[in-house]
């Protein structure tokens, strides 16, 4: 048959093309851990900034957790999902050290590797759902103020997060753990392409979806205040500021490392070349630092929170109203 040599299949029609194509589908299957290896300009650029990153994720999450637990006394819906926001991010700090020591020394996937994975992977994909949660929270409130009594409380809000750590923890461990890789923290894994897809969807795409479309009815909302002169002018602008801020920020972090992830993706099912592969496991990892450093910038973004949102408020209150209810702009999406 035409394809049992090289030679033979150079001389019948079309047969050199096939050979090639057949190349170099294989060449990605056939490409060792050398191959795909970290730049070293990539290794210390990532070694700078976790290690930067752990220094201050480290110092605001301390000052985040000592406002919320020591500070604040009445516990709301909002309390509730940030305190689980500040531990998601504080967890992925923790892991770093470990992380910088698995990445620099190229250590082999052992068992410290898959725990050290698992946790990082785990924190930082409810963080990432607990800013989706809590922005479809102030949707509800501002949007639909009459129904926020019935689905907004802070024991729903617990259950929610509950659910969705349980969630997270049990998907995320199955995956992660029967990852078949050589080396500790490798982007380059084989994985069928629908797995890959969902992942995109679910760890991105969705949440992504989520927050804008949020967000924007907020802003819209506001806005239409700003329209009426109203007397809270000045605090509704520094509230519509933040949120633009806060999804900007979501933008910047999470999304070069999912356009990585989704370049990965086509790579792969196209049959790169091993340079082109490296080429994107480089650009991966280092977007995977920047995308680290949301749990920094959540701890910034509470600090404008408290200082804020406290004073902005979508309509004046009656006098009958409780002193202590919850107000819609407490707080949004971080």
């Amino acid at each position: 048959m035409c394809i049992t040599a090289t030679k033979q299949c150079n001389s019948c029609p079309g047969g050199g093309g096939a050979m090639e194509t057949l190349k170099t589908m294989n060449v990605s299957n056939n490409c060792s851990t050398t191959n795909l290896e970290l730049h070293h300009h990539v290794r210390l650029t990532e070694f700078a900034l976790y290690s930067l990153i752990f220094f201050f994720g480290a110092l605001f999450n301390i000052l985040a957790f000592w406002v919320f637990f020591c500070k604040m006394k009445k516990w709301t819906e909002t309390r509730v999902y940030v305190i689980n926001l500040v531990i998601a991010d504080f967890s992925v700090i923790c892991t770093l050290p470990s992380m910088i020591y698995l990445l620099w020394s190229k250590s082999a996937r052992g068992e410290l590797c898959r725990f050290v994975e698992t946790m990082y992977f785990i924190n930082m994909l409810v963080s990432i759902y607990i800013i989706s949660f809590i922005s479809i929270d102030r949707y509800i409130a501002i949007k639909h103020p009459l129904k926020a009594r019935t689905f907004r409380s802070p024991s729903k809000a617990a259950l929610l997060c509950g659910l969705l750590w349980v969630l997270v923890i049990i998907s995320a461990t199955v995956q992660l753990w029967q990852r078949h890789t050589a080396l500790c923290f490798q982007t380059h894994t084989p994985m069928p392409a629908a797995l890959s897809l969902l992942a995109i969807f679910f760890v991105f795409t969705l949440p992504l979806a989520i927050l804008t479309f949020c967000s924007t009815e907020v802003i819209r909302n506001l806005k239409k205040h700003l329209n009426k002169n109203s007397p809270e002018e000045k605090s509704i602008q520094k509230a519509v500021h933040i949120i633009y801020a806060n999804l900007i920020v979501f933008l910047i972090c999470f999304l070069p490392a999912y356009l990585g992830v989704l370049a990965r993706f086509i790579m792969e099912s196209v049959g790169a070349t091993c340079f082109l592969l490296r080429v994107v496991n480089n650009f991966s990892s280092v977007m995977r630092c920047v995308a680290t450093s949301n749990c920094c910038l959540d701890s910034v973004c509470y600090y404008f929170v408290t200082r804020e949102f406290h004073e902005a408020f979508l309509l004046p209150k009656p006098s009958t109203q409780k002193t202590d209810a919850t107000h819609p702009l407490q707080i949004q999406t971080c």
